[in-house]
């Protein structure tokens, strides 16, 4: 039996569950999720607690046990709490602005690389280095921090460009002119 599947998750006061056989929908002050999870799985909602069983002891049904319990206890905190993720802009020049529905970035290219927001994801920063991005969708949160990270990933001799917020890169010694 997976730990983290057998675990209740608490569904806290202000938030709704709406179970309909596979597909999950959770209302909550921040917004509504909704999401379809694979039949071999059954979710339940037992008083104050939703409870992920699986169905047979196939390794499948096993591994699908604990994501889904994982993904659900992250779509009841998504909806109450947020997610956030934070993103660090490194290097002379390098900067960005949030114009509208797009962010705009000057990274050291020819041209500024500019990025149209997801709809359900908030993005503001902090000075001009700092990107931070917020919703109620952790994947989303997620992948979308990763596609700004990817504009400009940190250099592995000046760690110039863009990392997450406490990401430690390991710089390369740069070239040694030797004695003959």
């Amino acid at each position: 039996m997976s730990r983290i599947g057998k675990k209740p998750i608490p569904v806290p006061k202000g938030v709704e569950v709406n179970i309909q056989g596979s597909t999950i929908t959770v209302k909550g002050p921040k917004g509504t999720l909704t999401k379809t999870f694979n039949p071999a799985v059954t979710i339940k909602k037992e008083g104050e607690e939703i409870v992920v069983e699986r169905k047979d002891d196939t390794p499948f049904s096993r591994a699908l046990h604990g994501t889904v319990r994982a993904i659900v206890a992250n779509m009841v905190k998504g909806v109450t709490e947020g997610f956030t993720e934070e993103l660090e802009i490194v290097g002379i020049g390098y900067r960005g602005a949030v114009k509208g529905k797009t962010l705009e970035l000057s990274l050291g290219y020819s041209h500024p690389v500019i990025y149209e927001i997801p709809e359900g994801i908030q993005i503001t920063m902090e000075g001009n280095t700092v990107i931070k991005v917020s919703g109620i969708d952790k994947e989303k949160v997620g992948q979308t921090a990763a596609e700004i990270r990817s504009f400009r990933e940190p250099d592995a001799y000046k760690g110039k460009g863009i990392r997450y917020k406490g990401e430690v890169i390991k710089l390369k010694a740069g070239k040694t002119v030797g004695k003959k």
